[in-house]
């Protein structure tokens, strides 16, 4: 070896986390740069702008731009937009940009992707503007994408890529070696290789590094694993999700009613399902349906009425209880004043249990094996919390109003209402389950019923006992 010192080559792009601020949002001169270049038609600076960034940058750039903007963005990029950014931004968004631009050039662009990010962005179009983007591309991608939408929305099938390397088990690894070497039609990244029957039935998988640390004469039907934990096309995304944390995988084959190998389920995918749902959950639990934030303002307000007119109906029937007892209240001004917080406490208590009982619910952590021992032990928590907080809202109302009895009766409430919270928040949600309903979003609104009407019921009707109104 030479004395002479070899200079390793240098990357001189930009560090990619540069485009963003501390705060963890695109650079703000970064914005305004693009935008002026946008003003001014520069096709040059929105290019230079986009060279080299990963295809989430460009999202989060599209994000942060006005809303006129993105499209001229599109197009002064030509070909130096990647389309694959339109996967990482709203749908409202992708759709916006889609909209204004030309079936062909859309045609052109998906022809570029991967199967999964070409159909990710198809399946949001019309039906007809996808028929007519669809035969524009060759026959052998065309009918490969078709397989793909055909399949549920949310469904594995469709979260899945159609590229993927397949070899009869009874192959050499040198031979699939110099197959993988010499393919020109073959994914540009991949963890494994699949191995296939004569019927393209799934035989088993084989790991790159398993491959790549035996012999070349060594048959891949000694090597490869049997137990593939392939994924059913047809299964919810969700439940996908929870076979690649189960199994700790990379990548997943993806199979067909009849165990055919139709594509393969990526772990890059599998984190944005995983977000996906988790994000859904916490919008339901709250009522506001599937909205994202670059939504209209009437699309927002219509996403959001009608839970807000069904939380308008339980908060009816709150104040008819409440109207039952107004008598007792009239005579005794300090339950007035008391009673919001019996319905408050068993409120937030009812929420807590909700949301972790919906989230093991998705999560396949409750079933019937275990859902009584932890209904039993929610119902123990909720008893001790009512007896802690019953002491001291009772030693509160003793000292504000100089009742010991005032003081005893809140107690008591606390406690009923802390116990109905506790047990509405695990068995409504495991309810709505078992009848095939979404705990997430319809659990909130009967919790908070329970909660407030049993509240108000326990509190003003054991005052009316105790004093005899």
């Amino acid at each position: 070896m030479s004395d002479e010192q070899i200079e390793p080559a240098v990357d001189e792009r930009p560090v990619s986390e540069s485009i963003y601020s501390e705060e963890g949002g695109v650079r703000e001169e970064l914005v305004e740069a693009i935008s002026d270049a946008i003003e001014a038609r520069n096709r040059d600076a929105v290019r230079d702008a986009l060279r080299d960034l990963h295809e989430s940058e460009v999202g989060d750039i599209l994000e942060a731009v006005e809303e006129d903007e993105r499209s001229p963005l599109v197009e002064l990029a030509g070909d130096g937009f990647d389309f694959a950014a339109l996967t990482e931004v709203d749908e409202a968004i992708r759709l916006d940009i889609v909209d204004n631009l030309p079936n062909k050039k859309i045609a052109e662009a998906v022809r570029e992707l991967e199967s999964d990010d070409a159909v990710y962005i198809l399946e949001d179009l019309e039906s007809e503007d996808r028929e007519e983007i669809l035969a524009q591309i060759p026959f052998q991608e065309r009918i490969r994408l078709r397989r793909s939408l055909d399949y549920p929305e949310d469904s594995a099938g469709r979260r899945m890529a159609t590229e993927f390397i397949a070899v009869p088990p009874f192959w050499t690894v040198g031979k699939a070696i110099d197959y993988i070497r010499a393919g020109e039609d073959l994914p540009e990244r991949f963890t494994e290789i699949f191995t296939i029957e004569p019927t393209f039935k799934l035989a088993g998988t084989l790991p790159l590094d398993t491959m790549l640390r035996a012999k070349r004469d060594v048959v891949i039907s000694d090597i490869h694993d049997r137990n593939s934990h392939p994924i059913k096309a047809e299964i919810d995304q969700e439940e996908a999700a929870q076979i690649f944390e189960r199994y700790d995988l990379l990548s997943a084959p993806v199979v067909d009613e009849n165990d055919r190998l139709v594509g393969v389920l990526t772990i890059d995918d599998v984190v944005d399902v995983i977000q996906e749902e988790a994000a859904e959950d916490i919008k339901r639990l709250a009522g506001v349906g599937d909205e994202e934030l670059s939504d209209s303002v009437r699309d927002i307000a219509r996403s959001r009425i009608v839970w807000l007119g069904i939380n308008l109906v339980t908060a009816v029937l709150a104040s008819l209880i409440i109207g039952l007892f107004d008598a007792t209240i009239e005579q005794m001004v300090a339950l007035a004043i008391l009673m919001p917080i019996v319905a408050s406490m068993g409120g937030n208590a009812g929420t807590q249990t909700m949301t972790v009982a919906v989230r093991a619910l998705a999560t396949k952590d409750i079933d019937h094996y275990n859902a009584r021992r932890i209904v039993k032990k929610e119902l123990q928590v909720g008893l001790l919390n009512g007896v802690v907080f019953a002491v001291v809202i009772g030693m509160v109302a003793i000292v504000w109003f100089q009742q010991f009895s005032l003081g005893v009766v809140i107690g008591l409430a606390m406690i009923v209402n802390m116990i109905f919270a506790a047990a509405s928040g695990i068995l409504i949600p495991i309810a709505l389950d078992k009848l095939d309903a979404d705990p997430a979003i319809a659990s909130g609104v009967f919790v908070t019923t329970v909660t407030d009407v049993v509240g108000f019921f326990a509190f003003l009707g054991l005052a009316a006992w105790w004093y005899g109104i």
